[in-house]
């Protein structure tokens, strides 16, 4: 079947360009995750806060290491794009990216963490900024979203301070260890004025 709606992003427009480095405020940078930074991502995947809120599989080294390299597959099959967010030559303390990618539709989600030592530093709403601009202006984006549990305010203050607005909540959207969580429902256009 034809479709006679040409898509948002043409394919191969992020695979084009190799996955691109941002500075932040306060000596901070968004990077591709490297094989570094495998004792982090194991880490974080036994960290309560995360496996809370993100629920990630426990990894062994190993595994983290086939994590990181199917994060640069994903930016090659045009999946996602996955930073570790890191002190400027230091390890990685958290993690933004942009999933569920619809090149076609326009669309993707933003998703985020923080280790224990990248908390406190006010570095998550200024990544969120950055890779909200990356998507709208690098890559072309229409719509991006973030959702999160309800319960977890500190996700819901990342996401409304980095200028996407509460659209809703969507009832019983995520199964948690503690039960079925309602999900906020964030998003922002690219025709969005920030903040």
């Amino acid at each position: 079947m034809i479709n006679s709606i040409p898509p948002v992003v043409p394919a191969g427009r992020m695979r084009a360009l190799p996955q691109p480095d941002f500075e932040l405020p306060g000596g901070m940078l968004l990077r591709p995750w490297a094989a570094q930074d495998v004792p982090e991502l194991v880490e974080a995947c036994r960290d309560p806060d995360i496996r809370h809120w993100n629920r990630p599989d426990l990894l062994s080294p190993a595994e983290a290491e086939e994590r990181i390299a199917r994060w640069h597959a994903r930016w090659q099959d045009e999946e996602a794009a996955i930073w570790a967010i890191a002190p400027a030559g230091g390890p990685a303390v958290g993690l933004i990216g942009i999933s569920d990618l619809d090149l076609a539709g326009g669309s993707g989600e933003i998703l985020y963490w923080l280790l224990p030592a990248g908390r406190g530093r006010g570095v998550m709403v200024p990544a969120t900024e950055r890779v909200g601009r990356w998507a709208f202006e690098d890559l072309g984006l229409q719509r991006v979203r973030i959702t999160h549990s309800v319960a977890n305010p500190a996700s819901c203050a990342v996401a409304t301070k980095a200028g996407f607005p509460l659209e809703g909540t969507m009832r019983g959207a995520l199964l948690h260890a503690d039960g079925w969580h309602d999900e906020h429902l964030h998003a922002r256009l690219r025709t969005d004025t920030p903040g």
